[in-house]
Parts: structure tokens; sequence; C-alpha cells
């Protein structure tokens, strides 16, 4: 695609912004009810497409994408005319006779550029919030599912007018071009480096973004009895689409005394999930590429005390695999894994495995498994990431009203539910004051006025 296009694109939608027609909440629920229609319909494109670009089920496509974007668009719908309401605030008594309230105004016109993990919620559950908001938006899916990318272009096609929402296919001269232009909102999921460029594009016009990334997600195993459950909210958690979750368990810190049980039980798991040779089944997913194969490849590469660890190249499989013994200095522990490999770090005192955690980039999500509530308390005071989920793994991400973001390394800003929302709309400040009466202490000549002055501000503020 040409540069000459895109900006035509661009300049078509900031005219179809102005009309006022995205503006309206019946406007927009009527939006969002047509791209619920057109998902409901295409559910069968949709699975497809998973399948094609990473050999996915059914079931783990509607769990993971289909279901979550219904529900987020009924959410939407339902919640839509409490969201954009003006919400009134006090007003201090030294501002007397008059009104204040906060407007959400759309930003105008946004880019969406979404990840190929999860190629269709992460498109598009953006994308409801920047419609909910009143906004027109240019989606970029990633090329690296093309398969999925093919099948958003087309539902977007069937859901929106083009100068209301039009999604862009292509690779990095795409995003290039696209990022070179003037947007109102940047709304970005991927990689960290690929984050740095975009908040670099975004700093030329001082574009608002938001950076979804991701990061190094510990799952600390401290002192539960019920080691079985947790190894299987574990192995769901890091497995599950073949490990390339950005908020996947991205390595385990065990109590030492607990690792031997631990290992057997992810082993019992894994088998029980997926069989003795989970290539053959049909609830495991495959690599997305041959580059990202060879990546993780490279991190199993000399590696000792490997269980699982099986790669077939042709078939873009690598079997669920475990690192025991892993140290700090591991490969496998200098960058996001983003892939079926889980190496185990031990510790003796829960004091070090905050330290560690601590030293290291904030995370996108922490996980602990305990049963100590002190502790638990502990962790959420003591370390810092974007959400941190007890006792369980993933699951945070499903209620949409929390809020979903990284903080520090891990991102900028977050969405889901009321978030996407607020992510999507200028807070504007509103003030209407009375012509009547008009109070001549705040203009000059000031002469004895500040001991009035004083004594208005020091009163509690008008309600």
């Amino acid at each position: 695609m040409q540069i000459i296009e895109i900006k035509n694109i661009i300049k078509s939608q900031r005219e179809y912004f102005k009309t006022g027609k995205t503006l309206s909440i019946e406007s927009r629920i009527e939006a969002l009810r047509s791209l619920k229609n057109t998902i409901i319909n295409n559910e069968v494109l949709i699975s497809d497409a998973l399948y094609k670009d990473f050999k996915r089920s059914q079931f783990e496509s509607y769990a993971t994408e289909i279901g979550s974007i219904i529900e987020e668009i009924d959410h939407a719908i339902n919640s839509l005319s409490s969201w954009a309401r003006p919400k009134r605030v006090s007003t201090p008594l030294v501002l007397f006779y008059s009104r204040s309230y906060i407007v959400n105004d759309p930003y105008g016109v946004v880019l969406i550029m979404g990840a190929w993990n999860y190629p269709f919620s992460l498109s598009l559950i953006p994308l409801i919030g920047a419609i909910a908001a009143g906004n027109c938006a240019i989606v970029k899916p990633s090329e690296t599912s093309p398969n999925s990318s093919k099948a958003i272009t087309r539902i977007i096609k069937q859901s929106f007018a083009k100068e209301h929402v039009l999604a862009i296919e292509g690779g990095v001269d795409v995003a290039t071009k696209l990022l070179s232009q003037r947007f109102d909102y940047i709304f970005f999921t991927g990689g960290v480096n690929i984050g740095k460029i975009v908040a670099k594009a975004a700093a030329k016009y001082l574009t608002p973004v938001t950076l979804e990334l991701g990061g190094k997600s510990p799952c600390i195993v401290n002192d539960t009895a019920d080691m079985q459950t947790v190894s299987k909210r574990i192995v769901w958690g890091k497995f599950i689409n073949a490990g390339q979750t950005c908020i996947a368990p991205d390595y385990i810190l065990v109590k030492k005394e607990l690792k031997e049980s631990l290992i057997k039980n992810l082993e019992d798991t894994i088998e029980k999930f997926y069989g003795d040779d989970p290539k053959k089944s049909h609830d495991y997913c495959r690599i997305i590429n041959k580059r990202h194969l060879e990546r993780l490849e490279g991190l199993l590469t000399g590696q000792e005390h490997v269980i699982g660890g099986k790669i077939d190249k042709k078939n873009l499989y690598i079997s669920p695999t475990i690192i025991d013994n892993c140290s700090w200095k591991n490969k496998a522990m200098k960058e996001e894994i983003f892939g079926p490999i889980l190496p185990i770090i031990t510790y003796d005192h829960i004091d070090e495995a905050i330290e560690e955690v601590n030293k290291r980039e904030k995370p996108l999500a922490i996980y602990l498994f305990t049963d100590n509530r002190e502790l638990e308390e502990r962790i959420t005071k003591t370390t810092s990431s974007g959400g941190l989920c007890i006792n369980a793994t993933i699951l945070h991400t499903s209620n949409y009203d929390l809020p979903f973001g990284g903080v520090g390394n891990s991102g900028i800003g977050n969405y889901h539910g009321k978030a996407s929302f607020d992510t999507f709309s200028h807070k504007k400040s509103v003030m209407k004051k009375s012509f009547w009466p008009e109070l001549d202490v705040s203009y000059p000549p000031y002469g004895n006025k500040l001991s009035i002055l004083k004594m208005i501000w020091g009163n509690n503020f008008l309600k």
C-alpha cells in the first residue's frame, strides 16, 4: 500500500468523524451490534483461520477469542449509556455558583495494531473500546498469523463503513507507513522492542499511546498442599496456545523442598492433558512459524535436565518442555520465552524469590500459589506487576471489570471493559459559572481582600 493511499484513508476517516455520525450512543451501540453479529456469523471462518495458523482446537478458539470478544461487546452495549454520561464533580467555595463535570470525548481517528498470538481478541477487543468511545479506527492485524489477518479484514469490512473502521493488512513496510502518519491515539500490542519503535513514532506528534507488551511473568510456588491442582493450573496456563501467550507463566520459582513433587505432578498433568505424545493431541497447538521455532530451539540448545524438548521443525512442533536445575544465567532466563518451555528455579526462603523478581523488569503478571494469607498481602505490597493472580494463571484477564495492562517494561495503559472505553476517551473538564451573582473579590484592585480570600479558600468544597 502506498503512502498516499494511507493518507487518503486517514483523511476520509477524519472527515467522517467530523460529521458527528459516531457520537450518539445509539450509533455506537448499532456499530457494536453489527460487529457482534458478524463475528457470530463467521465463527467457522475464525476457527478455521486459527486452526490453519496454530492448529488450535475449536474449544480453545472459542474460549480464548470468540467467546471473550462477544462477552466484551455485550458488556459494552449494556454499560455504554452509563460509561458515557458526564460525571458531576465537586466545586470549591472559591468558585461560588459554578458547576463542574467531566465529559468523555472521543479522540478522533485511532490506530490499533494487533498481535499475532491471539489475533482476533488482541485486535477486536481494543476496537470495541474505540467504537464505544465514539472514534473512527484503522486496524492493522499482524501479518505473522496470515489466515487470521485475512479473516479480521473480512469481518471488519462486513461490519463497518470503511470511513468508520478499516483493516489494513501488510508487513513491516505497511506498519512503518502507518506510524509515519498522525493519529489521535495509537494502541499497540506486541513485543518490547517494537513497542519502543511505536512510542518513538508517536512522540513525533505527541500522540497518546497504549502499549500492551509482555515480559517474564514469574510463577511462585511456596507452601500449598494441593500440588495436583497447582500443577493443573500451571500446565494449562503455560501450554495453552503452545505457550505463545504474553501472560503465560514464563518461569517457576518453587521452594526447594517442593520441587520434586511439583515436577512429578507437572509431568503427570502434561500426560493427562495431552497424552504420552502431545504431537498427536488435538488440543495442543503449533508454533506460529519456522523463525519462532528456531528461536525457541536456540533456548534449548546445550541445556541439561530437559523434560520433553522434542522438536519437529517440519510440523512446527515443540513438545511441552520443562528445564530442571535452571539458573538465572540460563539462556531461557535472558528473554521472554513465548513458547512451550518452562524453566524451574528453586529458592530456600521467600525473601530470595521476592528479591529476584524485584531485580528484574516489571512483569505483565505475577502468579502466586500459596495457602498463606500474609504472604498474599506481602507479594501484593512488595512487588510491582501489571496484574497479580493468586492460585490460578491467566484467569484474571477474563474479568472485564479488571483493567488489563502492564507497568514499566511490560507496558503503558490498560483496557478491557470500562477501561477500554476510558482508554479511548479524553476526559474533558468542564466548568460552568453563573452570571449571577458577580462577586468582585477576585478582581483588582485587591486592597484588603486577601483575608476574605483566605477565609473562602479555607472552607469545605461545595457538593
